[in-house]
This record gives C-alpha cells, structure tokens and sequence, in this order.
C-alpha cells in the first residue's frame, strides 16, 4: 500500500529494488518492535516482575528509577494498568492482578501511587499517578501482575539501565550441539548457549560467566545440574569459526527457575574486540536425570546422582508434573501450599531429576492428596539438595487438603511428539494412534494393532502427545470418518506399565508383527482428555469398621446368585452358617473429574435380588493372603452401583442410583459400602486362623481411565484366631497380587528373558570366535 509502484515503473529492476528495501528498512511499521521511543520529559524507568512468584511471567512489578528498585501502590490500580506493565515487558497482553502484595512485600521506595492508564500507553511512566517518589502506600499494598504467556512477537528489549532483569522467553535461548558426538544425541545436552537477537542466534562471551549462570540454563531446559566439559576442543573451534557475539552479559545467583529473573549488563568484552576479549562461546554441559540418559547402557553412570527420594509427584497427565508427596514417618503425606514459591518448586524438580520449576501450582490443582500435610510455609534458598532441607513452620497447622501443592518442571525436548500422531478423530484429541518408523530405509506412518490395546496404552499416547489423560481407549476405530492416510500395521504386540514416556518404550513385537485383525480401520485409537478422576479408598474406615459375623445360609441366596460366597457355599445346607469377615469401604474421587462407569446406560444389567442396576461388572476385589502373597480367600469382585454418599462442604450431590438414576462419583465426593450390605465381604469360613493380609483394589481392570492407579490398592495387616479378628496397620499401597497387573509383568518378565539370553548366546559366539 505505501509503495508509488508507478514511480517503481519508472526505473530500472536495480533501482526499484533499492527503494522497496530502503522502505522496509527505513519504515517504523516494518521495524522490529522493541522499547518505544519516549518524549524528552518522560522519566526513564525499567519493570520487572519479582516476588513469589510461580511463573516467570507473574510476580510483584518493581521499577527501577534513579538508581534504585522500588514497587507500584495498588491504589487505583486496574486491568489497563497491568496491561500497560505486560507489554512494557514484552508480553502480548495482561491476564489479571492482584492487589495487597499477593507476591509478597517489596522492599525500597514505593515509586508509583493512584496509577491511572488507558491501556495505550507505551510506559507506565506516562500514566497518570501522584508522580514518581510520591506515595502514602505501605509496602503490604504492593500490586502484582500476571502476563500471557505468549510475547510480543519479534519483541527486542533495549536496556537501558545498569542494572537490570532480562526478559527473554526459553524459546529464545538454545543450546546448539557443537561437538560431533553430541549432534545426534537425544536429549542435546552440550553445547554453546545461544541467544536469537534481531532474527539472528548469536553467542554469549564466557568472559564474564559462572556456573551459577550454567546451573540456570540448564535447569531451564530440564536438566538438574552441570558438569565440566572438555574446553580445549571448543577452542579449537571458534578459532576456526568466527564467532557473532550478543551484545549483553547474564548474571544469575544461581537459584532461579528461569533466565529471565537473572541479571543482564552490557557486555564490553564483546563489544570492544571481536574476538571476546581473549575468551570463547558460552559452552554448557548438563547433567540429565535418570529417565532422560542418552544411552541405557550408560545412562546410570552419567545421570544425575539421585538418592533414595523422601519425595514424588501424584496426579499429573505428563513427566515433571503432579502433587508433591513426602515420605515422613513411613507415611506419604501432602505439602501446603501457604507461601508455596517458584523456588520451592524447582528444588523438588530437581531432585526428582527434572529442570528447574516451570510453575508451582495451589489449591489442590492437580488432585487432592490423602492423608497427613506434612509441610507448610516452606521457604528455600535454591541450593537444597531436597524440598525436606528447607525450613518450613512446623507448627503450623489448619491446612487441608484443598491446599496441596504442585509442581510442573522443565523436562528435557525429547522429540517424542514428532513420531506420533492422531487421525481419523471428530477433535484433535482423538483418533487412530499413528507411528512413525523406519521401513526399507525411509520413514513411514503405520498403525497400532488393537489386540490387547487398553487404557494403560492409551494414557501412554496421550502423554506423549502432551495431550492430558486417556479418556478411551478404542479397539475399532472403523466408525470415524476420513480415509486411512497411513501404510499398515507397523506395531502389535503393544504392552505398557503405564510409567513410559513414549509408545516405542512399551514392550512389542518389533520386526515380527502379528495382528489377526489389521490395522486400518481397526487400529488403535485413543480419546484424550486435560482431567481425570481420581479414586482413593480410606483406609481408616476399613480398620474401624471390620467385624466378623456368621450368618445362615437361608438368608444369603441374593449373595450365592451373585457369586459373593466361597466356592464350596453349594454344599452348605439352608440352616447351616457362613463366616463371614465384614468391613465398610469408602471411595473418594480426588480426581479433577468426576468418575463415570465405562457402560452406557443402556447397557447396566438389573439386578432383582438387589433392585438396583448395576454400571461396573468390576469395580472392586477383596482378597485375603497369605503371608507370602498367596491368595487364600477372595470377595465378590464387586458391581456395585455408584453414587454420591457424601461430600465436601460446598459440594452438591450429582449421582444416585435410585430411580434409574445416574451413576458415579462426584469430584470431592465418596461412595460409602455400609459393612451390613451383601457382598461387602470376604467369605471366611475355610479360613485357617493365622497371621494374613487383608487386600482391596479399585477398578482393577483399569476399566475407567484414572489419573493415578497407585493409590487404588489398599492393604491391612489382619489376624484371625477363629473365634475373633483383628486389623491393623491399614495404608494405601501397591498390590501384592493383582491379576492383571501380574500378566502384564510377566509377558514383561518373559521378554526381558529373552533377550538377556539372546545376548548372553551372542556373548558366547564372539568370546569362541576369539
């Protein structure tokens, strides 16, 4: 549109060529944006969020003015003003704010009070307020912001100040493979560290680095720690590539979860010589965790030392995220989320052999724990070695658990979205599972043979596609409409724990593919969804309310039809007695959804004895072990009906089965199974007295997708004299005997054997031929 293309007729291809680019060069419009050019008058200030904050782009606004960091009073402060604040950083626009020093109290002068803007202004300095330095404020009236994630494209910041925050999102910094042997490596973790400025990756001089700016790169892309590196070979290079050097310095303390809260100062060394004053490019070397080793052979020798953890994460769709548990007293309990900081969080990712902290969530926003809270108020310098070295008030008490708090880390780029895909699904979160492999030299799409394909698998897809928590798990995919883009089947066979990171890390047939259906249209294919349920049994409840109790044969004939008695209860006549171990169960969804039944109502089989329908075939197994974990004795594999016995304060009921009513279990709800009602048992009477393990599971067949399966099984210890019983020591935990669980370990078991001896035999013939 600004072009004169007649005048651009008029001359020759060389000189219209030189006007467009002196156009696009000269123009503002087509300029990169950066800090806008200011009047005179206006006073020279610079932003940054600071505080305890959970994410880098939030926290308290502090302005540096005449030498000195101060903050912004809340009076009159509004959404415009955090607007004007976010796009003065660079951020494409404000989310929200928070009044009364949410991030905590600053410290200095308060350099703005009664802030007024329109939303258009190009600083907060050209705000209306009372004038820089003029304030009646306290610092308890500090006023914080919250930024969209997303920045101002092609964004430049101009730093203007000594001493200033550097504001640069993690897209803008990488970490360039340099070293042949580190190109082709999964995740990179050795290289220079290089900044994009101007649509150019330029290098950072080392002159003035430290490995506390080391440890924050490294965080920032996943890695717990840094390592020392071969420095001689990367001198060797830049003599023989000349290097193009940013313009800034980073100085960071060492303890911050992002770059963007370190330091940044002009950097003379590079200014002044071309060559860095002597020095070289920034090369980091990063230590990853565990599960992100380049080599399984070799990963535990270079990974990250990690000891025996105090700590884990509960309740999170994707690695390096979920609820904060700590192991205290043998217990696993919850931390609070009262001061709950970006620091803290990164000293838990950390030790769990992540990065540094992307956010450090509250409210319970990735499930609610059971149990004890076990930390409150923590504080953290950074440098801890584990979460349980903080200092945190331990007297403080009152919190439940509608506190708990929660991490999302850094993990490292591992590529695993680029081989896999969904297609043929009404939503992108939905569809046939679509892998990418290597055939005759070249790579190509093929599907997932559905045999054996369940919810675990699926959970895996969409957590490597970081598309949340399996809703289905589909086994016919033939009803979706589009034509299938993909070769055959190219994966059967497929059995995962449930703990991978990618469909290629679950066990399967390889090379040798066998699926009597095809693929095609009856391939795997999964739904996915951002929340889950979450089912907990309360094992308190189990341990209060068990009792025995023998009663006639006459009046358990709903129980016998139902399969809820031994085996040998056919041979009891109608006046004799059966034993029977009774107990209550109460199941509590602390979850983010709510649990619904796999069948559709149409489908729920009426039961007359009971005169109520049943949704769940199986829902529940109660066994008795033996020491050893041999089953002695078992429950009826429950189908129960499900709804809303309780809730929390504020919760509503949603699900009761009478009246063909709808079935499930509420978020923050329970299900509670009275000890005196059929079948919430374990038939007894063949039972030798003894010592035994009194064992519970919840959806044991995985049959409704969960966002945590660890905590489904419950064991007690139980004593039984013949005459009386006793149970104690009742706690969530993993299973001793679990049927499926067991098949999936054991085809893995078998695998594993296979191979190792495949190897050993591979051995043998290279150690003869020598």
């Amino acid at each position: 549109r600004r072009v004169n293309w007649g005048y651009c007729n008029s001359l020759n291809v060389g000189e219209a060529l030189a006007a467009l680019i002196n156009l696009l060069c000269c123009n503002p419009e087509f300029q990169t944006p950066s800090a806008p050019e200011l009047p005179p008058d206006t006073p020279r200030i610079q932003l940054r969020l600071a505080g305890d904050k959970r994410k880098h782009n939030e926290g308290r606004v502090e302005v540096f003015y005449d030498g000195e960091w101060g903050t912004v009073c809340d009076d009159d402060f509004s959404i415009h003003s955090a607007q004007v604040v976010c796009r003065e950083l660079g951020y494409l626009e404000a989310v929200s704010w928070f009044p009364s020093s949410k991030y905590g109290k600053g410290e200095g002068r308060i350099w703005f009070d009664n802030v007024q803007c329109n939303g258009k202004e190009k600083t907060l300095a050209l705000c209306t307020s009372n004038g820089i330095g003029v304030s009646d404020c306290k610092h308890t009236e500090d006023v914080g912001v919250v930024c969209s994630d997303k920045r101002i494209p092609g964004f430049k910041f101009i730093n203007s100040m000594a001493n200033n925050s550097l504001n640069i999102q993690v897209e803008d910094v990488r970490i360039r493979a340099i070293l042949s042997s580190y190109r082709k490596r999964v995740p990179v973790t050795e290289g220079y560290v290089e900044v994009k400025d101007g649509g150019k990756w330029k290098q950072i001089c080392d002159v003035e680095w430290t490995k506390h700016n080391s440890r924050v790169i490294c965080g920032m892309f996943g890695f717990p720690g840094e390592r020392k590196y071969n420095a001689r070979v990367y001198k060797m290079f830049a003599r023989r590539r000349k290097p193009s050097y940013w313009d800034y310095s980073v100085n960071c303390t060492g303890n911050e979860a992002h770059v963007s809260s370190c330091k940044l100062g002009h950097a003379m060394a590079a200014k002044a010589n071309s060559t860095c004053g002597g020095g070289t490019p920034v090369v980091v070397s990063c230590v990853p965790g565990r599960a992100f080793s380049p080599t399984s052979m070799t990963g535990f020798r270079k990974a990250f030392k990690q000891e025996q953890t105090l700590v884990r994460l509960r309740g999170g769709a994707i690695v390096g995220e979920g609820r904060v548990e700590v192991l205290k007293n043998g217990e696993w309990g919850t931390i609070c989320d009262d001061n709950w900081s970006l620091l803290s969080a990164t000293v838990v990712c950390r030790e769990l052999g992540f990065g540094s902290a992307k956010e450090a969530l509250s409210g319970g926003r990735l499930g609610q724990g059971m149990g004890p809270v076990h930390m409150n108020e923590i504080e953290c310098s950074g440098f801890e070695k584990s979460i349980t070295e903080c200092f945190f008030n331990k007297e403080s008490l009152g919190c439940s658990h509608e506190e708990d708090a929660a991490v999302r880390c850094n993990v490292p780029a591992m590529g695993f979205q680029e081989r896999l895909r969904l297609s043929g699904g009404r939503n992108p979160n939905e569809g046939r599972v679509e892998v990418l492999v290597e055939r005759n030299g070249s790579q190509a799409w093929g599907t997932v043979c559905s045999d054996g394909w369940g919810t675990i698998e699926a959970m895996v897809v969409c957590r490597q596609l970081d598309l949340g928590f399996a809703s289905n798990a589909f086994q016919e995919t033939w009803y979706w409409p589009g034509e299938v883009s993909a070769d055959p089947v190219v994966m059967s066979g497929v059995r995962c724990s449930g703990t991978e990171m990618s469909l290629s890390q679950c066990l399967h047939h390889g090379a040798h593919l066998t699926c009597p259906k095809g693929g095609g249209r009856n391939a795997a294919g999964v739904s996915c969804s951002e929340t889950a349920p979450d089912l907990v049994l309360n094992p308190q409840i189990v341990e209060q309310t068990t009792y025995m109790e023998d009663r006639p044969m006459f009046m358990l004939q709903c129980a016998y039809e139902e399969n809820c008695l031994s085996t040998t209860s056919s041979e009891t006549p109608a006046n004799s007695y059966r034993r029977l171990l009774r107990f209550s169960s109460q199941i509590h969804n602390n979850g983010q959804s709510d649990f619904r039944p796999k069948a559709e109502r149409h489908s729920w089989v009426w039961h007359d004895c009971h005169s109520h329908y049943h949704s769940m075939e199986v829902f529940t197994h109660y066994d008795l072990l033996s020491l050893n974990g041999t089953k002695v004795a078992e429950g009826h594999k429950a189908s129960f009906c499900l709804e809303d016995t309780d809730c929390e304060e504020g919760i509503e009921k949603r699900y009761e089965c009478a009246n063909f009513g709808e079935q499930g279990i509420t978020v923050g709800c329970w299900d509670t199974y009275r000890h005196d009602i059929d079948c919430q048992w374990i038939d007894i009477t063949d039972i030798k007295p003894g010592d035994y393990i009194f064992q519970v599971v919840i959806n044991p067949n995985y049959e409704v997708p969960e966002s945590d399966y660890s905590n489904n099984f419950m064991k007690c210890r139980c004593r039984y004299d013949g005459h009386r019983i006793w149970m104690y020591s009742c706690h969530n935990g993993k299973a001793m005997v679990h049927q499926p669980l067991v098949e999936r370990q054991f085809y893995i078991i078998h695998a594993v054997l296979l191979r190792c001896s495949t190897t050993l035999l591979d051995l043998k013939d290279n150690s003869t031929r020598k």
